[in-house]
């Protein structure tokens, strides 16, 4: 997954200098409580691997880039040395990958990110191709996970599922859930209104 970020704070433009120095990766975490900006923040304990694949380097040493995810890691330790938070971290790879429940999971999913997707584009009047849906299960989850409509501290709770088969039903249950909600707020009285304007 490509991640566009915009590296304004001079903590984090000396931490991407860095990784560009070293080829390094970071480290993405969702804050769990504090300040997003100017301030320390504890983050959520499992967060994900990203490597920097692209670098705009603007005025005043601002940076655009985009990275893209990859392992997950799971946070040990945090430390406060440096301006930026830094910490001991190990993989936590995603169990059972390969397994026959998450192959089953991952067919009975692909049929609810299709009609997402297809009423989706009815909402925004834009044609997706479903036939570019990734067959491969682990891919066809984090697509899911990205494209969803939902908050980020339940994207989290994805993020932190043990196992593939789980992660699957999981978003195949809230695909369920915002299907319905997507279909209600379409053939609501006011989503009628907004998409078809009077003319007076």
């Amino acid at each position: 997954m490509m991640l566009p970020l915009h590296i304004f704070e001079p903590r984090y433009r000396k931490m991407i200098n860095l990784c560009l120095e070293d080829s390094a990766p970071f480290g993405v975490v969702l804050i769990q409580s504090g300040p997003e900006v100017g301030g320390r923040a504890a983050p959520y304990r499992i967060g994900t691997y990203a490597s920097i694949a692209r670098v705009e380097r603007l005025p005043g040493g601002r940076l655009n880039i985009e990275a893209v995810g990859q392992e997950r890691f799971r946070i040990l330790a945090l430390h406060d040395d440096e301006a930026y938070l830094t910490g001991i971290v190990e993989l936590y790879p995603l169990l059972e990958r390969d397994a026959a429940p998450a192959q089953r999971s991952a067919q009975a999913l692909r049929v609810w990110l299709d009609r997402y997707l297809a009423l989706l584009g009815e909402a925004a009047e834009t044609a997706f191709d479903l036939k570019e849906l990734p067959p491969d299960p682990m891919a066809i989850a984090y697509l899911a996970a990205m494209v969803a409509q939902i908050p980020m501290a339940e994207k989290q709770k994805l993020l932190a599922t043990g196992t593939a088969h789980e992660l699957l039903e999981r978003e195949r249950a809230i695909y369920r859930r915002e299907l319905s909600l997507l279909r209600a707020m379409l053939d609501s009285p006011q989503a009628k209104h907004d998409a078809f304007p009077s003319p007076n």
